[in-house]
């Protein structure tokens, strides 16, 4: 599907092939929609071949015909999952042409801009769609610390469940983020370095990049939080252990003098003065009591009980 507004006035316009002052945006272009665009515009062929190509990172490059710059970024960024989009921007003097096989968020954002809000050359739209899909990464972010904060809630208030395979997959998705990110950082910084337009446009693409590193880093301070979250976890494990350890320990210990004299009074000497003494039935389980007794409330006194 193709369709295109003025860049002057943001009003819809029925696209005839005219490239002066225009955003032309098709996605999921079909062998017709591709043989139009490139007769109206002179798309280099290395350009399309990467903004065609399914799973392609995020790079940018300047051609003589144009530049060039392609973003991927999450389709969900408010529940975050493995699904990606990617956005392909060809930037030319007066005009701009975006590719994707879906509508992206920035480009469903940034559509309804044009004309207003300082948004009417190629440079200005292609800064808003870089600043839009920054945003993705950021609400992104957030929604990785509601799953962290719910993650560091059940490790602390569930003892007996096993987070372990949660923080894998989160740790999974947050290094993929990560990735994204930093692609769209590189890709941006390149396009700045390279692109022909004016000071001003000049620094709206450093703050575009500035943004892309600060999600970045955003990400990169969850990831690092998530490795402390695992080591906690396993922090607290080792802790429930030990405490079973001294509990088992102390209970041994209990029983330990017990068995010792058991095994004293099960001797079969012939002199054994306690076996034919009517007391030495109860003299026997006074010492049990006693002594069991004693240990007991030691540990007890001690914590280990």
């Amino acid at each position: 599907m193709i369709r295109a507004q003025r860049l002057d006035t943001g009003h819809d316009l029925h696209w005839n092939g005219e490239t002066q002052g225009v955003w032309v945006d098709c996605r999921d272009p079909s062998a017709d929609d591709l043989a139009v665009l490139r007769a109206a515009f002179p798309v280099n062929r290395l350009a399309l071949e990467d903004a065609l190509e399914h799973g392609h990172w995020s790079r940018a490059e300047q051609y003589p015909e144009h530049e060039f710059i392609t973003l991927r970024s999450f389709t969900h960024p408010d529940q975050p999952d493995e699904f990606t989009e990617r956005l392909s921007i060809f930037v030319y003097r007066d005009a701009v042409l975006t590719l994707s096989s879906t509508s992206t968020h920035a480009l469903d954002a940034v559509w309804g801009l044009v004309g207003r809000d300082a948004v009417n050359t190629p440079h200005e739209v292609t800064y808003e769609l870089l600043d839009h899909t920054a945003d993705t990464f950021f609400t992104l972010a957030s929604g990785f610390e509601t799953q962290l904060d719910a993650l560091e809630e059940r490790v602390f208030m569930k003892a007996r469940e096993n987070p372990v395979p949660a923080v894998f997959e989160l740790k999974h998705l947050l290094a993929q983020a990560r990735r994204l990110a930093s692609d769209a950082r590189e890709a941006t910084a390149v396009l700045g370095r390279h692109a022909d337009c004016s000071p001003q446009d000049l620094v709206r693409y450093r703050d575009a990049q500035d943004s892309f590193t600060r999600a970045a880093g955003r990400l990169d301070s969850l990831r690092d939080f998530l490795t402390s979250l695992l080591d906690l976890h396993l922090n607290l494990q080792s802790q429930r252990m030990n405490e079973v350890m001294r509990t088992l320990t102390s209970v041994s210990v209990v029983f330990l003098p017990l068995t010792f004299l058991a095994g004293v009074w099960g001797m079969n000497f012939q002199h054994m003065p306690e076996l034919p003494w009517r007391y030495g039935y109860a003299l026997a389980w006074a010492s049990f009591l006693l002594v069991g007794g004693v240990l007991a409330v030691y540990f007890k006194r001690r914590g280990w009980w």
